[in-house]
Formats: structure tokens, sequence, C-alpha cells
């Protein structure tokens, strides 16, 4: 399945993504902090999700209209009085097909399951709301992650280059901690 040979091919390149994330969310201390870091997440996900969107359609993704995306960010940002005014730079790997635009999804997909924790950080450092992203899909989130992921796994048996698949999703895991790095806050 190809789910399985994504987590586990991409598992070190996550844990260093995941670190280099969880890192700045230990520095944030105040709301003024948090947009800076929601920042840092809109600007990557609106670049792979544009990237990605010519080969996802309804067809593909049944529940496409219902998935969570880069809006939610720019609501929290909002809702926190920031601006979508300089945004962090922001590289998507270059998606060629379905494959490869599932497989840069999965990272974003896959980011959801640690947004309650990243929730539960950030109440601890005095941050008390623009949370929509980070609270994926509620109740239902496991449910959904489930449904993406039986789609991979579809896609994956028609298409027999788990690689490739591999490669894009290292990429994009890789790309988004890069976002990260220059981000100084207070």
């Amino acid at each position: 399945m190809l789910r399985d040979v994504l987590k586990e091919k991409t598992f070190s390149i996550h844990q260093k993504t995941e670190a280099a994330v969880i890192r700045k969310i230990k520095q944030v201390d105040s709301e003024a902090d948090y947009v800076e870091l929601l920042k840092c997440f809109y600007s990557y996900f609106s670049t792979v999700e544009k990237n990605i969107a010519p080969y996802l359609t309804e067809d593909i993704l049944p529940d496409l209209k219902d998935r969570r995306d880069a809006r939610y960010i720019k609501e929290d940002i909002e809702t926190l009085g920031g601006s979508m005014d300089n945004l962090p730079p922001a590289t998507s790997p270059q998606i060629n097909d379905t494959l490869e635009a599932l497989s840069a999804m999965y990272v974003l997909e896959g980011s959801l399951m640690g947004g309650p924790y990243i929730v539960k950080m950030l109440e601890k450092r005095g941050i008390e709301r623009g949370f929509s992203f980070f609270n994926g899909y509620g109740e239902n989130s496991e449910q959904m992650l489930g449904a993406f992921m039986d789609v991979v796994n579809k896609e994956g048996e028609k298409v027999n280059d788990h690689e490739r698949a591999v490669e894009k999703a290292h990429e994009t895991f890789a790309n988004f901690g890069q976002v990260f790095e220059t981000l100084q806050l207070s």
C-alpha cells in the first residue's frame, strides 16, 4: 500500500520537519508571533495547493470541496488581526500528475493529525484563538484522513511508481521545513 511506503520512506524527513516546526512553536510568545508562524503555514500550503489543483478533482478525491485548505489559515491570521502582507517565500515541488499531487497532499493532510498537539502547545504559551486550521476536521479528522489515504492507496495500485511518489512527498516535507528557517520570533 502506498500509504505505508510513504510513511516508512519519509519518516526521517518528516521527523526533521516536525522538529523545525515545533522549535518555532516553542518560541511563540504572543498573538503577533503566532500570526507570523501562521504566515509560514499559509505561504507553503497555498503554494502547494495551487500546484496540485490541476490534478485533483472530485472524480479523484470525492470530498475535495470538504477538505481543509489555506483559506482556514488566512481566516486565523485575520481573526488574530494579522494581514497577508510580507509572506515568507515558499517553494512547492513541481507537480506533474495525480500521483505526485496526492503525494504532496499526503504531507498537507497528514499534518492535521498534529493539529491538536499544536493547539495544546500554543494554549500553554497563552494563545487562545485562531485555531480553525489546526483543529482540522474536528471529530471527523481520523475519518477524513482515512478516506484520503484510501484514495492514495487506490492511485498507488494504478501507478506502480512508488519511488516517484516517495520523492515528491520527501520534497514536500523538505520544502515545508525550509519556510520556517528564516522565521524570527520575539
